[in-house]
């Protein structure tokens, strides 16, 4: 307790981004826009992948799980962000704070294992089809999203408790429009240094070494899809690839910018930047660089809309009416 009537508070103040723009208001229903887009887009894809057969395969499965990953890292920032501007509360109490870094922080990370297995999967699909049903297999595709939760929980778990335990200064405000480490620990009153190297040692095993398996991947995939003698073949593997590799562009690009370009910390509106991108945009874009540029998700879509158009005139829902057909391989099945 300070001295009087005044309560010290542990609440923290989200200053927002861009305070100079002029047009605020409708850059935020933009952004709100493009998070019911990226909603209905990363929703629509995991429904896609339950529902249809021929999608039933460990590389959509672990696209479904990547979706899902891009709904928990969205829907944990851009709602709370819009509501504060809206009300003009701008105030966020310690424990959603931590709540909120734990959340994003856990799904940063366990995207880039996952995007990391994804092409070690493209890999074995590519370069040992034959084996692919074996070593590819759905107790296999089960460890790969346990390892990539687990992994980014529990890397999320030490940051979070390790960030939030230091003495914060005040005025408890933070230069963006949802909690984030980097920008708690600017505002810590105490010598930090050797956390922040900790931090940087993090960024490096968690971007930097996925990003060299990513790259190594890919130089044999290529290097295997220019020896197929069928070019139906080598356009489908590309096809692939190149979706697989605009994902990892757009995961990895923001977050090297932010977290291991030197002086990050003295550019607060790039990072901003970064952050509006990487927490909005991507989301977005990840469901289209899968559907717009792959046949079979396009098919399953179609598929779903002619579907539901036929079962609306019959009043049936279109769903159910689909997963109580004999026909349908049961949840959690894996065709090869």
């Amino acid at each position: 307790m300070r001295s009087g009537n005044e309560t010290e508070t542990t609440d923290f103040i989200l200053l927002g981004f861009f305070p100079e723009f002029k047009h605020i208001t409708a850059m935020v229903s933009i952004i709100l826009l493009i998070y019911v887009a990226a909603f209905t887009g990363n929703t629509l894809l995991i429904l896609l992948i339950w529902l249809y057969s021929h999608l039933h395969t460990p590389m959509y499965f672990l696209l479904s799980q990547l979706s899902l990953m891009d709904l928990t890292l969205t829907s944990s920032i851009v709602p709370m962000m819009a509501a504060n501007f809206f009300s003009g509360w701008r105030s966020i109490s310690f424990m959603a704070c931590g709540t909120q870094i734990f959340f994003s922080l856990t799904v940063a990370i366990a995207e880039c294992i996952l995007i990391t297995l994804m092409c070690f999967d493209r890999y074995v699909a590519i370069c040992d089809p034959l084996r692919y049903p074996v070593i590819i297999n759905p107790k296999v595709c089960l460890q790969m999203i346990a390892m990539s939760w687990a992994g980014g929980a529990l890397t999320s778990l030490g940051h979070t408790a390790f960030t939030l335990h230091f003495n914060i200064c005040s005025p408890r405000e933070i230069p963006l429009f949802f909690c984030e480490v980097m920008a708690v620990l600017r505002i810590v009153c105490e010598d930090i240094t050797a956390y922040e190297k900790a931090v940087v040692i993090t960024s490096i095993v968690v971007l930097l070494l996925p990003l060299s398996l990513i790259l190594s991947s890919y130089v044999l995939i290529f290097l295997a899809v220019l020896r197929m003698n069928s070019p139906e073949g080598r356009n489908k593997a590309l096809a692939t690839c190149s979706s697989h590799l605009c994902v990892v562009g757009l995961y990895f690009g923001p977050g090297m910018c932010i977290y291991m370009r030197p002086g990050s910390a003295k550019t607060p509106k790039l990072n901003e930047g970064l952050f509006l991108f990487g927490t909005v945009l991507t989301p977005l874009l990840n469901p289209l660089a899968y559907s717009l540029r792959n046949k079979e998700v396009l098919s399953a879509l179609k598929k779903l809309m002619g579907e539901v158009s036929v079962l609306q005139v019959n009043g049936r829902n279109p769903i159910i009416t689909h997963r109580q057909n004999k026909d349908a391989p049961a949840k959690g099945h894996f065709v090869s």
